[in-house]
């Protein structure tokens, strides 16, 4: 279990989310089902887990909406904790990388986080060693695709072999809360630049000041570690998405299906849209 650190307020040091979230192997799982139906303890590290009265429809909760945030200078400095020094981001940076995503629960719900922010089980947010806090993240589970935004607003996992620590919230929509931990790919969002949800609104400028490189806009549908788990998305929806002509798109490793492109973010999200009432999902604009 990684040690409690102290509040990063004023000139103190910085917090960790405090102690391990859950002990698993990496998950496989679908979508979850009826967290409120899970026993405690068990299954998950230290009792922590689903709390005893989860709202009752999760998927409802909206994602975090990026916008510009001044960043807290005193949770963005070096630290060292558990013998290995971070060096936190000080600015909102490009950022992908890929790795194993856990969650943590009620054992912490209510406490503390980096940002001085009590920690909420039920928001999406996260908590990452490095990204500037706040700042915002898509994170796309690679087994079966699902992606969600998350606001940054805690420190760790500090261990080596995790990435990105998060909500019970976001972990269940990624459907990982089962397993306890999945691979994901983590991507930076830095509001009116980065591309993100279609359905999310850039509240960091007005629609004259949104971004306006729009040439050769795609909607990712999923992302897959493996490219058979992209085939068979492709396969599975090949008749809702008959006029959309799918591809999968290799990019570093990961298996990406886009559809596309579109000329303008009007055509891009108003396709989205249609997808998005066909599937269930919320594709995300990008490009290629």
């Amino acid at each position: 279990m990684r040690p409690i650190l102290f509040l990063c307020i004023a000139a103190a040091l910085l917090a960790g989310c405090a102690g391990e979230p859950v002990q698993a192997p990496i998950s496989k799982a679908p979508a979850e089902q009826h967290p409120h139906h899970y026993a405690r303890g068990g299954g998950y590290y230290l009792d922590d887990g689903p709390g005893d009265n989860p709202p009752a429809d999760l998927d409802s909760i909206p994602d975090a909406i990026p916008r510009m945030e001044k960043l807290i200078a005193a949770c963005n400095k070096p630290y060292t904790t558990m013998g290995k020094t971070y060096y936190p981001e000080t600015s909102l940076e490009p950022y992908r990388e890929t790795g194993v995503a856990s969650w943590y629960g009620r054992r912490y719900n209510g406490h503390k986080t980096s940002s001085g922010e009590n920690y909420d089980m039920y928001a999406m947010t996260a908590a990452h060693p490095t990204l500037a806090i706040p700042s915002y993240a898509r994170v796309t589970n690679l087994e079966n695709g699902r992606s969600v935004i998350v606001r940054i607003n805690d420190r760790g996992p500090f261990r080596s072999d995790r990435l990105i620590d998060l909500s019970y919230t976001a972990a269940y929509k990624l459907g990982l809360v089962r397993g306890g931990s999945g691979r994901v790919e983590v991507d930076s969002i830095i509001p009116g630049e980065t591309e993100y949800a279609a359905s999310a609104s850039y509240e960091s400028a007005s629609p004259q000041e949104a971004p306006s490189r729009n040439e050769g806009l795609y909607l990712q549908l999923g992302a897959f570690s493996e490219k058979s788990n992209a085939q068979h998305f492709v396969d599975q929806h090949r008749g809702e998405l008959a006029d959309y002509s799918p591809e999968i798109v290799n990019s570093n490793g990961i298996y990406k299906v886009h559809v596309g492109p579109y000329p303008s973010r009007i055509e891009a999200e108003s396709a989205a849209g249609k997808i998005a009432r066909l599937l269930d999902i919320t594709p995300v604009v990008t490009r290629q």
